[in-house]
This record gives structure tokens, sequence and C-alpha cells, in this order.
């Protein structure tokens, strides 16, 4: 997901999102931590990361850890 790092007050949706509305929105609220939730779902749950667990998750995807359905 191509996001910019720093703190932000509002959602923003993957710039890899396809209009697929499959979409994940990120919310960075602090420098040590995010959340995530599905954009269809705005109220609905949203996971909280840390910094460290998110860039471990990332650069998982980056590796192809993940078999996708």
């Amino acid at each position: 997901m191509a996001m910019r790092q720093g703190v932000t007050c509002t959602w923003r949706k993957s710039s890899y999102s396809g209009g697929t509305g499959a979409c994940l929105e990120v919310l960075i609220p602090v420098r040590d931590g995010l959340a995530v939730r599905d954009s269809k779902a705005p109220a609905g749950p949203r996971l909280g990361f840390g910094a460290d667990a998110w860039s471990a998750f990332l650069a998982e995807l980056d590796d192809r850890a993940f078999t996708l359905c």
C-alpha cells in the first residue's frame, strides 16, 4: 500500500484500490501505530496495529508469503 508516513486526522484509502469495493482505509493517529477499516463499513470494526507489527505485515506481503484465495 502506498501511503505517506506521518500523522493524519482522516481515513485514507489505499492508492491500490481498484474500484472493486474491496478497499482498505488507514488512519495513522500517532507515529507508533495505526488503524485499518473496511471502506464499505466505516462505522464497523477497526483493527489497531503497532508500527513494528504493520511493517512486518507489509514486508510479508512484499515477499508474497500469503496465499490469496
